[in-house]
């Protein structure tokens, strides 16, 4: 045995007598919990002066949290999680060994309910958790299973389960997976990621947790949306597992319930604002891009009043893109000319679209601002064409249609604002409500990313069938399935057979009788996002152009055959996700190059690359993605 790497036996007996009183006292604080008797409060345990010993241990960061002996998990001091490089490792409330048990005995209370009443703990959160232990134990066999039932597992391990995760992520954290970043760690930060063990990062996802899908803000909870975003880059785009890092920012939560709960997390306080949250954030894109400069950071799930703000503020510097804002608009543009092509128009006809939308916050601004550059490209790309497309848009808020007579617009919305004389000539007012614009513009695509759950009520789409289209399009976009604007059997019923019809979330086709079906369209952000990221990987381009998202949008919409689109399928099965994936990075580098952006990637340099034809980027993008295989393995002494 090596002296510097063992205890001794007198320290090893110490521990384990140390180890069996702990086991005692828990066992006892879990049977008071279930039965308390006069006597067991009277009752006492006592441990050896060796449990009150310091431990020497020769691990430090992950591999102390990996390991059961030692990881105390939440319940590291801020002075130990310093002293042993744990600190960002785990979130950032400190727990007593009390909290950590009520965590469990709560999480194990809702299993006992389920079992004596019936399933309560919904079935993909179980499936989850599942899958979350295969993860845990074997990352190689998880990542395995989840590319072979893709279409199966992406609803679990995204949306829309994982919206449910992160609303339970208090009891259902178990073991840290990716890094903390908290308003208390300024100053803090550029060494605080060198606790991370990897020395290559090619793929962070970010997030505050100010507004998680359609269920807004859950604070710290929020890591599970970047946990499973990276999952879908490893399983799509075949980013190695050993190079992407989750991060929450915890600023705060505005979150009443959470700021009460004992059990929560995360800092128990409200959200920085203004300059103070600016800070937060400079200071993290600082450090992870000193420590790695050639990372590309997608931005998720933060509020509206920060995601293009902080966009515009890191787009030009720094490798990052915001897939609420852009990748949401991607996948839309793909389906809007989709729709086109379903009416059996080719996709220049796209500036000819009436178009309605319902939501305008950073999503739907997003998609707003990127059909309308499409739009103006296929008109001219000039000035001229960019006022002509605003045209084509008609936008509805919580307050109704918003027009230049409103006060107080966003300024992100402001273009989109209808003239109130030219609404008044259509029959129309400031404010007027989704039915009465459905109503009198009669409108080719009714578009919803407004979070707000059965929004196209029967009285819209009852309007919507006096559209001027041969086959107007439905895009319930919103997430997750409980805040989309309608089902499909709904838009189908009212509207009629003839409908297109687009979600967010995963619905079932819908039979409408004598063997023909109503196709429903999952508008997933996981078309785009992973084959941005790789394609921008793979071409060192130094920024993500709009050029770059442009290209990656019209390869989606070029992906489905004309029979497809033509029968109302506009978007692909996921069952294709790695194929997609591998068309729409090669999109993204060919248009990398095109701009003169591409700088090349390890033994690719700028040079070669813009020597390769289309089917050799192909082939370059094939042979870069990362595949579940266990390799050998040969033991090295030091």
């Amino acid at each position: 045995m090596h002296g510097g790497l063992s205890l001794t036996m007198g320290n090893l007996y110490g521990q384990m007598r140390a180890s069996s009183s702990l086991v005692n006292r828990l066992n006892q604080k879990l049977r008071a919990v279930v039965n308390p008797s006069p006597w067991l409060s009277q009752s006492r345990s006592f441990t050896t002066t060796e449990g009150h010993r310091p431990t020497m241990i020769h691990k430090r960061s992950l591999d102390i949290l990996h390991d059961p002996w030692f990881n105390k998990g939440t319940a590291f001091t801020m002075t130990e999680r310093d002293r042993l490089d744990l600190r960002g490792l785990l979130p950032p409330n400190v727990m007593s060994t009390e909290q950590q048990i009520e965590r469990f005995m709560a999480d194990l209370k809702r299993y006992e309910v389920e079992a004596r009443d019936g399933p309560s703990d919904p079935y993909a959160v179980a499936k989850w958790r599942i899958l979350n232990r295969l993860h845990d134990r074997n990352e190689t066999m998880y990542y395995k299973v989840l590319i072979a039932n893709i279409e199966e597992y992406a609803p679990v391990i995204y949306t829309p389960t994982v919206g449910l995760v992160c609303q339970n992520y208090g009891g259902l954290f178990r073991r840290p997976r990716g890094m903390y970043f908290s308003g208390e760690d300024r100053g803090e930060m550029m060494s605080m990621v060198y606790n991370w063990p990897a020395d290559e990062v090619d793929m962070i996802v970010v997030t505050d947790g100010s507004r998680i899908l359609g269920l807004g803000d859950l604070g710290v909870q929020g890591i599970g949306i970047a946990i499973g975003k990276l999952d879908l880059y490893v399983a799509a785009a075949g980013i190695n597992p050993q190079r992407v890092l989750p991060v929450m920012i915890d600023v705060g939560t505005n979150n009443e319930k959470l700021l009460k709960d004992p059990l929560y997390l995360g800092l128990q306080r409200h959200r920085l604002d203004g300059e103070e949250y600016l800070g937060v954030i400079d200071e993290f894109m600082e450090a992870v891009f000193t420590r790695w400069p050639h990372v590309i950071v997608q931005f998720e799930d933060f509020q509206s009043k920060w995601a293009f703000k902080l966009l515009q503020r890191y787009r030009a510097r720094y490798r990052m893109f915001n897939d609420d804002v852009q990748g949401t608009a991607g996948v839309a543009i793909a389906g809007l000319l989709g729709a086109v092509r379903a009416q059996g128009r080719a996709m220049i006809d796209f500036p000819k679209q009436k178009i309605v939308v319902a939501g305008a916050g950073s999503a739907g601004i997003g998609v707003l601002n990127a059909a309308r550059k499409t739009m103006a490209r296929m008109l001219g790309n000039n000035e001229s064409a960019l006022e002509s497309a605003l045209r084509q848009f008609w936008v509805v808020d919580a307050n109704g249609l918003i027009t230049d007579e409103r006060e107080n617009v966003d300024p992100d919305a402001l273009p989109f604002a209808r003239k109130i004389e030219e609404i008044h000539r259509q029959g129309l007012k400031e404010g007027a409500s989704l039915v009465q614009v459905v109503k009198q513009i009669k409108p080719d695509v009714l578009l919803g990313l407004s979070a707000v759950g059965g929004l196209f009520s029967k009285e819209v789409l009852e309007a919507l069938k006096g559209s001027t289209s041969t086959r107007p399009a439905i895009f319930a976009m919103s997430n997750p399935t409980k805040n989309a604007e309608c089902t499909p059997h709904e838009a189908f019923s009212i509207v009629g057979d003839n409908v297109v019809f687009a979600s967010g979330s995963p619905f079932k086709d819908v039979h409408l009788g004598n063997g023909r079906i109503g196709h429903c369209n999952q508008g997933n952000n996981m078309y785009l996002f992973p084959g941005i990221g790789l394609g921008t990987l793979l071409s060192g381009s130094r920024i993500i152009s709009d050029g770059m998202l442009q290209a990656a949008a019209e390869c989606l919409a070029a992906y489905m055959s004309e029979e497809d689109v033509l029968n109302g399928v506009i978007y692909p099965s996921i069952s294709s996700i790695r194929d997609i994936t591998k068309q729409v990075a090669a999109a993204v580098i060919k248009e990398a190059i095109e701009e003169d952006l591409a700088e090349g990637y390890r033994e690719m340099d700028a040079r070669q690359l813009r020597k390769l034809s289309q089917d050799e980027i192909v082939e370059y993008v094939k042979n870069s993605m990362w595949s579940p295989e266990y390799p050998t393995l040969v033991y090295k002494q030091d």
